[in-house]
């Protein structure tokens, strides 16, 4: 654990913030639970468990400053609440993305990685002169639980 905090720290440095508890407490939170992508208000539960005396209004304003110099991602997962994750800094230098999976009968949302839009990417280039910098694919359908729990039917 001390050398996770050690790299978040130098995370920290290297982006010019101040190295600060709660900081470090959020980044080990979403690191730790890289599957999750809480919202603002879990980060607080979670970070509350060993920083009791953090405030609320402190996440939220961590998860900004983070989330401005891309140490964690802001998701919109279509449930009505922004999710955070984790950063991944060299997957966003090499131009891979990961997307999100996500079941619309339980909820349940998986990430993968895959390059399958580069190509897409290259073609808007030639043909539309429009070159893509970004982009977030979330796929909707049904978990195999769900899938499986619907043929017992």
């Amino acid at each position: 654990m001390e050398d996770i905090q050690e790299r978040f720290k130098d995370l920290l440095k290297r982006n010019g913030l101040k190295v600060t508890t709660q900081r470090v407490a959020i980044l080990e939170v979403l690191s730790n639970r890289p599957e999750e992508h809480l919202t603002a208000e879990e980060i607080y539960d979670c970070v509350r468990e060993k920083n009791p005396e953090i405030g609320l209004a402190t996440v939220y304003r961590t998860i900004q400053v983070l989330s401005e110099l891309n140490l964690i991602d802001r998701l919109n997962l279509d449930d009505g609440y922004v999710r955070y994750e984790i950063g991944d800094r060299q997957e966003k230098e090499c131009g891979h993305h990961h997307h999100h999976l996500i079941c619309v009968e339980c909820g349940q949302v998986l990430a993968f990685q895959d390059d399958l839009l580069e190509n897409l990417e290259e073609r808007i280039l030639e043909t539309l002169d429009f070159e893509v910098v970004n982009h977030e694919v979330k796929l909707f359908g049904h978990c195999s639980q769900c899938r499986a729990a619907k043929a017992k039917k």
